[in-house]
């Protein structure tokens, strides 16, 4: 066999029909930025996860970054965060002057320690980042109690976490700000960038509408007033890009950014959104084929955090011997994933923090363990079966 670690032609096949529809329509239409497919994803996005505002941007990195400035986070602001997840993570806190502060995770779930937080807290301090690692929901009871305790925001990193749970609460209602990718790999990916922003909090919605705009147009006027307390009625600006005379477009009222999700990519997301709830549960059952078939093994398989759902966006393993494995399994036709291999206090570009090894025993620990197995809601139970057999061999 020839297993892929995630197929994403496999997926297309099976929505090729509406997809390739859907794409032509737009092209037909000849809108493709922030049309009427980005407002109905949007829209719906916002029912599924039971969310008030939901916020397209150009990508998940980009989430992060807005995310931040709507908080008014950045120069001599510092935030908390976990040393095990993807680098933009960590990247967005430094990109708006802050410093990120680096905790490490729990050795079964990878998700940030809560019990270590608290001692990282000062008066710099203005939020915390929780990231649903792979899929798997962090305590945010714990976060939220934390943050409660010392008046700090709180943002879910939950790039790879889209129809996660916590207590059957929808990861990325559980906080001030949450942050979705829909980079093509993850459970809900488009054919390029996306990003979402989620919440609440309508002010905080209308901050991020703008940023992602220029600070340009109604939502900038508004942001404005917001953020200056002003107390002033902005008329709605119903204006299209073929009115003649948009007063309001070329106003900008505070610093902002070019990041919008594509029309084609929200008209492809909206036919996915219809079958996550399907993908997600394969992604589970897949889980649970391999974990079964692997737990007589010296592997160390994945721990859904308590009162959690697991997504399963990667399906991480732990070996002391990893690199031997996964160059055995290539022999055998099987792709892998190394996730993490530095953890970020360790990474050359954060060196001017000084971190060393050692502050986050856990993370430094996993990231020369782990690794990923196939993972994507189309693989098969023979595969799954092909795959354990494998690693069993090389056992």
């Amino acid at each position: 066999m020839n297993i892929s670690l995630i197929d994403l032609k496999r997926q297309y096949k099976t929505i090729k029909e509406e997809s390739d529809k859907a794409v032509l329509e737009v092209l037909n239409n000849a809108q493709y930025i922030m049309g009427e497919n980005v407002k109905s994803f949007e829209k719906e996005f916002s029912e599924f996860l039971g969310v008030k505002n939901s916020i397209s941007v150009g990508n998940g990195t980009d989430a992060l970054i807005i995310a931040l400035r709507a908080l008014g986070i950045g120069h001599g602001d510092e935030v908390i965060t976990t040393s095990y997840t993807f680098f933009a993570t960590a990247e967005a806190i430094s990109y708006v002057g802050a410093r990120p502060v680096f905790v490490d995770v729990d050795i079964d779930t990878y998700n940030i320690d809560t019990k270590l937080i608290e001692e990282k807290i000062n008066s710099k301090t203005k939020a915390i980042i929780a990231v649903h690692i792979f899929g798997n929901p962090c305590n945010m009871d714990e976060i939220n109690k934390i943050a409660k305790r010392h008046s700090l925001f709180v943002i879910e990193d939950a790039a790879q976490a889209v129809a996660s749970e916590f207590k059957g609460k929808q990861i990325g209602s559980l906080s001030d700000l949450a942050c979705f990718s829909f980079f093509p790999t993850k459970n809900l990916g488009c054919a390029g960038d996306g990003g979402m922003i989620v919440t609440n909090n309508d002010e905080l919605a209308t901050i991020v509408k703008a940023l992602r705009v220029h600070g340009s147009g109604e939502n900038g006027l508004r942001a404005y007033n917001i953020l200056n307390n002003i107390d002033e009625e902005v008329e709605e600006d119903k204006s299209t890009d073929n009115t003649v005379y948009n007063p309001l477009k070329y106003y900008n009222y505070i610093i902002g950014q070019n990041s919008r999700l594509d029309e084609l990519q929200a008209a492809l997301l909206r036919i996915k959104l219809r079958k996550l709830d399907e993908w997600t549960n394969n992604r589970i059952k897949n889980a649970k084929l391999y974990s079964e078939g692997l737990k007589d093994t010296d592997l160390v398989t994945p721990v859904t955090e308590k009162d959690g759902k697991h997504v399963y966006h990667l399906y991480i393993l732990q070996s002391e011997r990893r690199e031997e494995l996964c160059n055995f399994l290539k022999t055998k036709g099987i792709a892998t994933g190394i996730y993490y291999p530095v953890p970020m206090h360790l990474q050359k570009v954060f060196k001017p923090l000084g971190y060393k090894e050692g502050d986050c025993p856990n993370a430094e620990y996993l990231s020369k363990r782990t690794f990923a197995l196939p993972m994507f809601p189309e693989l098969e139970a023979e595969e799954i079966n092909y795959i354990i057999n494998a690693v069993k061999e090389f056992n």
